[in-house]
């Protein structure tokens, strides 16, 4: 079966996706993406996956309203992409069956070759965001979805708040499958088991890490939520416990004054660790916690899992239903001090359970591999090649 996967941009984490998808489909997978916006070692991995297959676009043209980042919120930036010669190559690989990210990005083409196709070309479209994230959408934008949703086949959801968002608020009820955010699960689990005794210790050593060890790992941007689990985390009062932030950002430097104002010893800002040396962190915490304002599906909570850690997530986080269980977790609303703080306590005063309940998180995300995810998606194809 001929897939095409129109991709503007991807990271590490999706090259065992599409690979695995090129087994299921007779390696006739094709993969068309922006050159100028994938790293270089991301597109170096395709080509070893896809050979000729993987085919790189540059000289993108885009027109933009407000500029959006990653740091964003969710639509307060615009930014319509054309890239010249993206249609003409989707047509050229011969698909039978399209696949494209989100509704914006570079899915206008595979919406014009749908639209226009007389082929039988069918289109799905992996779909990340929840009703969470899309609670500022706006009316256009959303007419707009529902619009176009006529020459979407299906939908690959990223997991049931997603699948929610589209059949309530965009009406959508052709065939939907789950899953396709996975992270790079055995690679996490390899590094942690690989961390020596050594670097175990040289960390617990520089940071006084005694007992109780929260780990977060990610942007310190207002969008994360660390201020607001700082706030809580100072209400908390807990005893013989350790916040550890990995990572770096525009909020950095506020989260550090907020620090030294409140004279939070037990709290201690890492910054940034290159993603293959975060095993010797995984190590030492006993439990993930993630406090953002909004998010999709944040990799680092099925990463954390992998690594054998409980998991204190966010309810505005679009992966908890699937990945954070009473075995495994917490979900916590930031945006409620008192929720958090109550979090804070019980995971301390369960300290005991947390080296059980993580082992509980590697069996839970075990169901979200790579595998699991192209099976899902090459299931949805087979649907739509059916019904041709």
């Amino acid at each position: 079966m001929r897939i095409t996967w129109i991709t503007r941009s991807f990271l590490d984490y999706r090259i065992p996706v599409y690979k695995s998808l090129d087994e299921l489909c007779g390696h006739e997978l094709t993969v068309i993406y922006n050159g100028d916006v994938v790293p270089k070692r991301c597109q170096d991995k395709l080509q070893n996956v896809l050979g000729d297959r993987a085919i790189s676009l540059s000289g993108e043209i885009r027109f933009s309203g407000v500029e959006k980042d990653n740091a964003t919120m969710a639509n307060k930036g615009l930014r319509i992409p054309f890239q010249k010669g993206l249609i003409k190559a989707i047509r050229r690989s011969k698909p039978e069956i399209m696949l494209s990210d989100g509704f914006f990005q570079w899915t206008y083409a595979s919406l014009w070759v749908r639209m226009f196709n007389t082929h039988h070309i069918k289109h799905i479209m992996c779909y990340e965001r929840t009703s969470h994230t899309e609670r500022n959408a706006g009316l256009l934008r959303i007419l707009y979805r529902k619009l176009v949703s006529r020459w979407i086949d299906g939908i690959d959801c990223n997991g049931s708040l997603t699948a929610k968002y589209v059949n309530n608020e965009l009406n959508y009820h052709k065939p939907l499958a789950y899953g396709h955010m996975t992270a790079e699960i055995d690679g996490v689990a390899e590094r942690v088991g690989k961390t020596s005794r050594e670097q175990i210790d040289e960390i617990r050593t520089h940071f006084g890490l005694n007992s109780l060890t929260f780990l977060y790992v990610g942007q310190l941007i207002p969008r994360k939520g660390i201020m607001e689990l700082l706030k809580a985390w100072l209400m908390a009062n807990l005893k013989d416990a350790k916040l550890l932030l990995v990572g770096d950002g525009t909020q950095r430097e506020e989260i550090e004054d907020f620090i030294n104002l409140h004279h939070l010893t037990n709290v201690e800002v890492v910054g940034a660790i290159n993603y293959d040396k975060l095993g010797p962190y995984h190590s030492v915490a006993d439990c993930f916690i993630i406090p953002t304002l909004e998010d999709n599906w944040s990799l680092v909570v099925p990463e954390a899992m992998a690594a054998g850690l409980p998991i204190a997530c966010s309810i505005y986080n679009g992966c908890y239903p699937e990945l954070v269980k009473s075995e495994n977790g917490w979900t916590f609303d930031p945006l409620n001090i008192q929720d958090t703080v109550r979090v804070l306590k019980l995971i301390s005063e369960n300290r005991g359970k947390l080296k059980e309940m993580g082992e509980k998180s590697k069996e839970i995300v075990a169901d979200h591999t790579p595998k699991h995810a192209a099976q899902g998606i090459y299931d949805l194809c087979i649907k739509m090649f059916e019904r041709n």
